[in-house]
């Protein structure tokens, strides 16, 4: 048996679990039922449900961070940006779902040492990426930079939340116009050097 397979197996029936029915419902029982595994088989791999949530949380933002590179290799500046923003906003099922379990994980986050670290971790490979492509397309240290990268990082991740509480109004299409008026924003900066 391939150990590390049957804990990727687990943490994505699990992440699916919460995307569907929320992280409130999440229980061992259930979920091993849900993945056709006896009672008590989870144990082995995660003794406890938080085990499982910070292995959670860091699986859906691993393959987020696997897509970005995978879209970004080769693109540098605006475009390098535009692409990382594509890949984390919610502009399909599977990034809405992803949006959904970082709503739930930030909300357990405030309280939980362990997610809220997997949270910073992610959160400081984005500002090192934008930073980045920042740099590329303004020059370095320009005095604006950190703002626009926070601005941009904060746009990103209410977008998610957005997505998840006022789905209605924030659809794919909305928020690819909100990103459009945000890459715009970034050209004229750059415009006005």
């Amino acid at each position: 048996m391939d150990h590390d397979q049957r804990r990727r197996e687990i943490v994505e029936v699990t992440w699916r679990f919460i995307a569907r029915e929320g992280i409130e419902k999440l229980n061992l029982r259930d979920l091993a039922a849900a993945a056709g595994y006896s009672n008590g088989a989870f144990k082995p791999y995660f003794p406890t449900r938080d085990a499982l949530l910070v292995a959670t949380f860091r699986y859906v933002a691993e393959a987020t961070d696997k897509r970005i590179a995978r879209k970004c290799q080769g693109q540098t500046g605006i475009a390098a940006i535009e692409a990382f923003a594509r890949e984390v906003l919610p502009l399909d099922e599977l990034r809405r779902n992803e949006a959904r379990i970082a709503v739930h994980f930030w909300h357990l986050a405030l309280g939980d040492r362990a997610l809220a670290a997997v949270n910073a971790g992610t959160m400081d490979r984005w500002r090192t990426l934008v930073d980045q492509w920042l740099e590329q397309l303004l020059g370095p240290d320009h005095p604006t930079a950190p703002v626009v990268r926070d601005s941009m990082i904060n746009f990103l991740m209410g977008a998610q939340t957005s997505s998840v509480l006022d789905e209605a109004v924030n659809t794919a299409d909305a928020l690819e116009a909100q990103l459009q008026y945000r890459l715009e924003a970034l050209r004229s900066l750059r415009a006005a050097e």
